[in-house]
């Protein structure tokens, strides 16, 4: 049987060394980080997740402040608010919810947040500065999935790594991720040919697509790493579950992460961290 990889206890032994971290930033800086979340609408999952955001700040020391706005904000007055917070030098960190109402543009709401504010790591000029190799804030997802392979002892270097999925939150940035990490990575989609043959040659597999239990034990190679990022509700069950079918695909994985319990902590766990560096970002670049 696979080891299981639980964000919930990575994620937990990393925000308790922040905490030590931030717990003498009010003597050395005046004050600790502050991170802004602006929630739009009433998504239960939304809400769940900016729930959990302010207790991970609440539990590293970070100051949290949520904005909660109506599902009828216009795209204006939302850009309007997010260059507010861009000139607010008390804030370090701006985190929009994801997803937005159909009549506001998710690529100007990222555009529209200031790079040294991008917690996310999602802003276009984080994105870039990623692939060239260049300082930048690097998406909250990816980042976690490298810790956690890394605190299971998985060998990176020179292993045979698929990705499957190609957004620029997950899929881009983790290839990337994996790739300066010296592994030789494959990226693909739902619809490769013969994806099944692509996925059967990754020692580490990493599943980011939004479809429940779509891959199969067929579709694993005996012993490989596989990190499931996918979030969905079990069409029969109702239940929360991965893109990965875990009961299926345990038996031969050396490691995997469940769903809920497994990438999601590490995620809010990194931008914390990403919430850090920001703050740390401006009082160096004041010379404090």
């Amino acid at each position: 049987m696979a080891k299981i990889i639980s964000g919930k206890e990575l994620s937990a032994k990393l925000k308790e060394e922040m905490a030590a971290q931030v717990a003498g930033f009010p003597e050395k800086y005046g004050r600790v980080p502050h991170l802004v979340v602006i929630l739009v609408g009433d998504n239960p999952a939304s809400v769940s997740y900016v729930t959990g955001k302010a207790k991970a700040s609440e539990t590293v020391g970070i100051r949290n402040t949520t904005i909660r706005k109506p599902e009828t904000i216009s795209e204006a007055e939302l850009l309007e608010l997010i260059s507010e917070l861009n000139s607010d030098d008390t804030v370090d960190g701006i985190l929009v919810q994801l997803p937005l109402p159909r009549h506001i543009s998710e690529a100007k709401v990222i555009e529209t947040i200031a790079k040294e504010k991008d917690v996310d790591g999602f802003h276009p000029l984080n994105v870039a500065a990623l692939w060239q190799r260049q300082p930048c804030t690097v998406a909250c997802t990816p980042k976690g999935i490298i810790k956690m392979l890394k605190e299971a002892g998985i060998e990176i270097s020179g292993k045979r790594a698929v990705v499957i999925g190609r957004s620029n939150i997950v899929g881009l940035p983790v290839a990337k991720l994996l790739l300066d990490e010296n592994a030789t990575v494959t990226i693909a989609h739902s619809r490769t040919a013969n994806l099944a043959e692509v996925t059967r040659q990754a020692e580490i597999l990493v599943v980011a697509i939004g479809r429940p239990r779509f891959v199969t034990a067929d579709m694993v190679s005996e012993g490989a790493a596989v990190i499931d990022v996918g979030v969905n509700r079990d069409p029969e069950t109702g239940k929360l579950c991965g893109d990965v079918d875990f009961a299926e695909v345990e038996p031969k994985a050396s490691v995997i992460t469940p769903v809920p319990g497994g990438v999601g902590p590490m995620t809010i766990c990194c931008l914390m961290e990403n919430t850090i560096q920001c703050f740390l970002s401006k009082k160096l670049s004041k010379g404090e």
